[in-house]
């Protein structure tokens, strides 16, 4: 591993509260944290002459802080390329799903994982939310470790290099009514909330890159007497939660034949909507539910190029963030992994929904792809080209197919995630000239993911 020094001066570098990116900012950086900021232009020059710069690593291009993808189900990734030959929706994708669910162990598990976070750091992703329910066998029996399964994500994400929040994912039954877990999802359960708080709580990786956070999968997967417990979990360690939210509308239909009230109502109703809270997808929320998500202060992540690959629908951005929600991102079941693709995709579905363009403005995506998300995922530090900040910083090369002739503000609406030159993450070089340092992973996605694929 090479050196990682301890000065960049980026050609561009787009810091807090500025709507478009700064010219030649030298970074200063120390035990990981950014020490020192200088925007030479403003500055009329070095601070001490050019002898400052002389051990300074030049970034060409545009350095952002590091993106954050909140929601991530890593085994997706497998399924690329490989559910669109017919018609279909969300439910019989997951049946295709399940089927490479039910051949995944520790061991397999970890290696696909591990080759797919560093695809999320060969596209600029410095920390990822995952949500995470293989917790056991087949067969739903415990393995030796009962977070055998937790723990080879943990040591994926410290292979590839980023940052990790493992959602840990309460399942317990398969409707709304109740049905019980049966075929593949009785790997996800634990019986009840209680168990499933018990796994969760033995689970303490010494590992200073990964955290534990708490899931409710979706009011299908925990019934609402035991919504509070996982609620009351993550409170109890001021651990993220969050929760499968409206992605479907036969969701909130079997919603209010059981309870009388939509999966948001029901949410708020028994303590789970909050500040901690980021509800996944909401694509198919009422008035009131934005209301209520607005006033519990929850946010939102969208997971755009998912939402569109299963046919979901397109989620009321501009509405959400009109309330007072905060909106993140994620690549959810990985059919790109792609955080600008993400972004834009927020402006331009709502283009799509409205006729009208000029929903967000590109800081807004840039909020969404980095501090949002990783204050979602509770490294509050981190999302930031600042002072105090984590070092973590994404350069983007202005001089690609995509990106040539592009300004700098506009990197959002043209660049993508094979423009990714160099990766940072709590100031360790990870990906350089375009290339991961320790993973090769086109190589290793294609071994891991034979080796899970159904003949």
């Amino acid at each position: 591993m090479p050196v990682t020094p301890t000065r960049w001066l980026a050609e561009y570098a787009w810091l807090p509260e500025h709507a478009e990116p700064t010219p030649d900012v030298l970074i200063e950086v120390e035990d990981g944290r950014i020490t020192a900021l200088t925007p030479l232009l403003a500055a009329g020059g070095p601070p001490a002459g050019i002898e400052v710069l002389r051990d300074a690593t030049r970034l060409p291009g545009l350095t952002l802080p590091g993106l954050s993808n909140v929601h991530s189900h890593a085994f997706h990734r497998a399924l690329r390329g490989r559910t669109h030959g017919g018609r279909g929706d969300f439910w019989t994708w997951r049946d295709q799903m399940y089927a490479i669910a039910d051949r995944l162990d520790p061991d397999t598990y970890l290696a696909l994982a591990r080759a797919v976070y560093a695809e999320m750091a060969l596209a600029g992703i410095t920390c990822v939310g995952e949500f995470h329910y293989l917790h056991h066998r087949p067969d739903g029996g415990a393995y030796a470790d009962p977070n055998a399964m937790g723990a080879a994500l943990v040591e994926a994400a410290a292979h590839a290099g980023v940052r990790l929040t493992l959602l840990d994912t309460c399942y317990l039954t398969s409707s709304v009514d109740g049905q019980a877990l049966a075929g593949p999802q009785r790997r996800f359960g634990d019986g009840d909330a209680t168990h499933w708080a018990e796994r969760a709580t033995a689970f303490q990786p010494a590992d200073p890159h990964a955290r534990v956070g708490a899931a409710v999968h979706s009011v299908r997967a925990v019934p609402a007497d035991q919504l509070r417990t996982v609620a009351d979990w993550a409170r109890d360690r001021q651990a993220p939660l969050h929760v499968h939210l409206s992605e479907q509308p036969a969701e909130n239909d079997e919603c209010r034949a059981v309870h009388g009230r939509t999966p948001t109502a029901l949410l708020a109703e028994h303590g789970v909507l909050g500040p901690d809270t980021t509800a996944v997808h909401a694509t198919h929320p009422t008035s009131g539910d934005l209301t209520l998500l607005g006033e519990s202060r929850t946010g939102v992540c969208l997971c755009p190029t998912t939402e569109r690959d299963l046919a979901d629908g397109i989620g009321p951005a501009r509405r959400m963030a009109d309330v007072g929600i905060r909106l993140s991102l994620g690549s959810d079941s990985h059919a790109v992994i792609d955080l600008f693709e993400e972004a834009r995709a927020v402006e331009l579905d709502e283009r799509l929904r409205t006729r009208r363009r000029g929903h967000f403005a590109p800081v807004d995506l840039l909020t969404a792809a980095s501090t949002a998300g990783h204050a979602a995922l509770g490294w509050a530090d981190a999302g930031r080209i600042a002072v105090g900040a984590r070092a973590d910083l994404v350069t983007v090369r202005l001089d690609s197919a995509r990106t040539a002739g592009v300004p700098p503000v506009g990197v959002f609406f043209a660049a993508a995630a094979a423009d990714v030159e160099q990766v940072v993450v709590d100031g360790r070089v990870v990906v350089a000239e375009g290339q991961h340092l320790s993973v090769d992973v086109p190589a290793e996605l294609s071994a891991a993911i034979e080796a899970v694929t159904p003949a």
